[in-house]
């Protein structure tokens, strides 16, 4: 009986010290087409706030969204990325979506990163506005309970749902890839909108002028 206690409060033990070994993990997922500087306050904003250790940046390969967006090549869109977070030691890169190529379901994905990383819990970032399309994601259910979502605060979306959402707030930059984009295809300036690594990565490639 001694020794079913022993064992018990062993077993107990290791999984107290397992849990406090974890590290928290936040994921940013996107097409990043480019990446601006929206993405880089959203980014620090929630790490800082939720105290995550790191932030990754995972670019898709093919989004599965019904409006998909027509993306640059993956490897100019990382090449970017990596541009844009280059500064900051908190900040990586996730190539799991990149590397396995086709449809990105982020359950597949987070699936494959949980067996590989299980020392590390994941804190998905999602803007407010995402938030209403969770009950389409590919198996969400089962996503759920393999991440923890956090619904960044946008606009006049609401902040309720059925499943669990750490809520952020983070000051409105009214920012996005595809206003970016159109700036580009006018001609007009996208200084300080995305870093300036990254508009001379457009600029010396022509992106996005078509």
């Amino acid at each position: 009986m001694v020794k079913v206690v022993e064992q018990t409060a062993t077993k107990v033990v290791q999984q107290l010290a397992a849990s406090v070994s974890k590290k928290r993990i936040g994921i940013l997922g996107g097409t990043f087409n480019p990446p601006h500087v929206g993405h880089l306050i959203m980014a620090d904003q929630v790490m800082t706030q939720l105290g995550l250790d790191r932030v990754l940046f995972m670019p898709d390969a093919n989004p599965p969204h019904v409006d998909r967006k027509v993306a640059i090549d993956a490897a100019d869109r990382v090449k970017m990325v990596a541009a844009s977070i280059a500064d900051n030691p908190n900040f990586g890169i996730e190539l799991a979506e990149v590397q396995r190529g086709g449809i990105s379901y982020t359950y597949d994905t987070m699936l494959e990163l949980k067996r590989k990383h299980p020392e590390n819990e994941y804190y998905f970032i999602i803007g407010g506005d995402m938030v209403d399309y969770l009950p389409k994601w590919h198996r969400i259910d089962d996503l759920v309970k393999l991440v923890q979502f956090v619904g960044v605060r946008r606009g006049n979306y609401p902040v309720s749902s059925k499943y669990p959402i750490l809520w952020v707030d983070i000051p409105l930059i009214d920012i996005s890839s595809s206003m970016i984009r159109s700036r580009i295809r006018q001609g007009q300036s996208i200084r300080y909108f995305v870093k300036d690594s990254v508009a001379k990565y457009i600029k010396e490639r022509q992106l996005y002028h078509e």
